[in-house]
């Protein structure tokens, strides 16, 4: 026992005092973050299907970076293919999805389909004996979960859903090291806001449909459930609270443009607000914020935009009993493409466990089924 203690109090004061370094230096300017991380030589080869939303470029990415090779990709439309094709040039347009998941050289398949369609592409993806990364959220209903849960146990395929404001944000990955060592105590509560712009000259038709988007908890809050999982270290979680609405847009019927979730974990209780109300005033296209409240401390994460006027996104600021300070995280790794190819190759879970994927999107389903209506008086 004495000797876990000195562990930990020697990992805690190596984190504290690198990242101590990184504050001393937070006033320089700041670095494009893209150019940091180059692409692995090429360990894997991966295909595309589905590319209906933009996240699918950050996917590709993020595999590439980690030693993945993009060798091909389909999509239904064909303008969207073309816009993907002139991204990623080194990519083969395939003739079919069937093409793709025939071919037994390609072990791992990204999507990010239409939001309903995407466990029905995951499920035919995992029989034909390939590991699957799909863009949240990766399941939209219940009876979904259950059939992909089913075929992932028995084919022993990866099934991994993208959670992107923890996987792609520097200030959210540097939160999780910062947390796990003890920097604000033992976590009591995470606050997650997801405010997204609407965009409609931008949407597709899909994106109005409650069936075809799986509902704003569902879809937008899935997110947030995951971060919640991740810094109270809860494995059981309770939906105390849910509300869902359309509140502003009566020419939309099937959006749901405000979402809420107040829950109780085994280790920690959250609270998860979403919408589609990022006016456009703000220079991106939504103020996304994390706080962890700790016992000795708490850490607010500005995901997008720094208010104070930083440039860039991933501002992270830690308040504890000493002072407060504003922690760089520019040159934070973002592990999850190179952990990912290290698990289609090892068969191991170092990006996520698959527990823990199924767990984050159950939550969010649990609490788009529950939510009552929010209605406001006009």
């Amino acid at each position: 026992m004495g000797s876990e203690r000195s562990d930990r109090r020697d990992f805690l004061k190596s984190s504290l005092a690198t990242a101590g370094a990184v504050w001393a230096a937070s006033a320089k300017p700041r670095r494009a973050a893209a150019a940091q991380e180059p692409a692995k030589a090429p360990r894997l080869r991966f295909a595309a299907i589905g590319l209906n939303h933009g996240h699918i470029n950050s996917m590709c990415e993020a595999v590439v970076r980690g030693g993945g090779e993009l060798v091909s990709y389909f999509a239904k439309e064909p303008d969207l293919a073309a816009a993907f094709g002139k991204r990623f040039p080194q990519a083969k347009l395939a003739g079919s999805e069937r093409e793709i998941l025939e071919d037994p050289s390609i072990p791992l398949v990204a999507s990010a389909g239409i939001p309903a369609e995407r466990a029905p592409l995951g499920l035919e993806v995992m029989r034909h004996g390939k590991d699957y990364m799909v863009d949240k959220p990766g399941i939209t209903t219940l009876a979904q979960l259950a059939e992909v849960k089913r075929v992932q146990a028995e084919t022993r395929r990866i099934y991994s859903i993208v959670y992107s404001e923890r996987f792609e944000n520097r200030a959210t990955t540097k939160a999780v090291d910062l947390v796990k060592a003890g920097a604000i105590g033992k976590v009591i509560q995470t606050i997650g806001l997801g405010p997204h712009r609407e965009n409609p000259k931008s949407r597709p038709a899909w994106f109005y449909e409650r069936d075809r988007y799986g509902g704003i908890l569902c879809d937008i809050a899935s997110h947030q459930f995951d971060q919640f999982l991740v810094f109270t270290g809860s494995t059981r979680a309770e939906i105390l609270a849910a509300q869902v609405g359309n509140v502003h847009h009566p020419d939309k019927p099937g959006l749901e443009d405000f979402g809420d979730v107040m829950l109780q974990g085994d280790r920690g209780a959250g609270y998860i607000r979403v919408d589609w109300f990022t006016p456009a005033g703000l220079g991106t296209w939504g103020d996304g914020r994390l706080t962890v409240l700790g016992t000795d401390g708490y850490i607010e994460i500005r995901k997008n935009v720094d208010i104070a006027g930083r440039p860039g996104g991933s501002h992270l600021f830690l308040v504890d009993q000493k002072e407060t300070r504003y922690v760089d995280s520019q040159d934070q790794e973002l592990p999850y493409g190179r952990q990912l190819v290290d698990d289609v190759l090892n068969r191991t879970e170092t990006a996520m466990s698959q527990e823990h994927c199924f767990r984050a999107m159950e939550l969010a389903l649990r609490a788009q089924a529950q939510a009552r209506p929010l209605r406001l008086p006009s």
